[in-house]
């Protein structure tokens, strides 16, 4: 019995230690295998990882409505104030972060991250023909009852036109700020590892934010996302992925603001020179 116990003991420190041995030799190996990531490559996924989730948590609707809220609940413009604290909170969070980090911890020029003109010509031309692809499609789906609900996504904007634009110029900073976090911190950040698979990178996150809208805009974000980051390749810059993505997004809630102000919902001519008479 006795010869037993003391068996049992030396077994488990002998298997104590070569678990010991086992664990620094695992640690060591991925000591090395850190060593020889990309510097620049994880900070641009980690930075990436940690801003959503401050967004998800800290500058979202959700965190207004739970803290923000209650001490306006009686003001007729609270529900503008919360649209205003998201589209400004992800501004600084989306953006001007970012944009600390590119110059304090990379050390790089904010211009190899899509801040500059690049290819003016070709960028004008592209962002041209995608409205005019898109703006027809915006039309139609406007008509859709989906579409009806959702847009504008603050609904009190359509009875006030300056309600309208004051939300409009808060939601343009935001898709600043979107733009860049995907179309420049992102693909560009990632561009000098992966090359153009940098596009289809970008393009999966910029997807999965899109869950929850209506699914002809969700299932349109797959190649939308890869539109935008081959825009953003071409010419070498984020602002004409910011004229295309705002300004399909300014279209689709205007006409569905002018739909619901003339309260017609066909696709037809008469209905196009319908909503016409809300604007003129």
């Amino acid at each position: 019995m006795i010869y037993c116990t003391v068996f049992l003991f030396f077994s488990i420190i002998s298997k104590m230690s070569m678990s010991k041995t086992w664990l620094k030799s695992e640690v060591l190996n991925l000591i090395r295998i850190i060593k020889l990531l990309d510097r620049k490559v994880v900070i641009v996924f980690l930075v990436v990882a940690l801003l959503q989730t401050i967004s998800w948590y800290y500058t979202s609707r959700s965190f207004f409505r739970h803290n923000i809220f209650p001490s306006y609940q009686f003001n007729p413009d609270v529900y503008l104030y919360e649209y205003l604290y998201w589209f400004l909170g992800d501004f600084i969070t989306f953006f001007v972060l970012p944009v600390l980090i590119i110059k304090v911890f990379l050390r790089e020029n904010l211009r190899d991250f899509g801040l500059r003109v690049g290819e003016f010509i070709a960028g004008i031309k592209i962002s041209l023909i995608f409205l005019l692809v898109m703006l027809p499609l915006v039309w139609v789906f406007s008509s859709y009852p989906d579409f009806v609900r959702t847009y504008p996504q603050l609904a009190e904007v359509r009875d006030n036109w300056n309600t309208f634009f004051i939300f409009e110029a808060a939601a343009f900073a935001y898709m600043i700020a979107w733009e860049f976090i995907w179309r420049g911190f992102m693909l560009f950040g990632l561009k000098e590892k992966f090359g153009y698979y940098a596009v289809f990178i970008q393009m999966i996150p910029f997807l999965i934010l899109h869950n929850g809208k209506p699914p002809a805009e969700t299932f349109g974000a797959i190649a939308a996302g890869l539109a935008l980051g081959i825009l953003a390749w071409r010419t070498g810059s984020i602002y004409y992925c910011v004229i295309t993505h705002a300004g399909v997004m300014f279209g689709i809630d205007l006409i569905t603001t002018l739909r619901f102000r003339a309260g017609d919902y066909g696709i037809g001519i008469n209905s196009f020179l319908n909503i016409l008479k809300q604007i003129f």
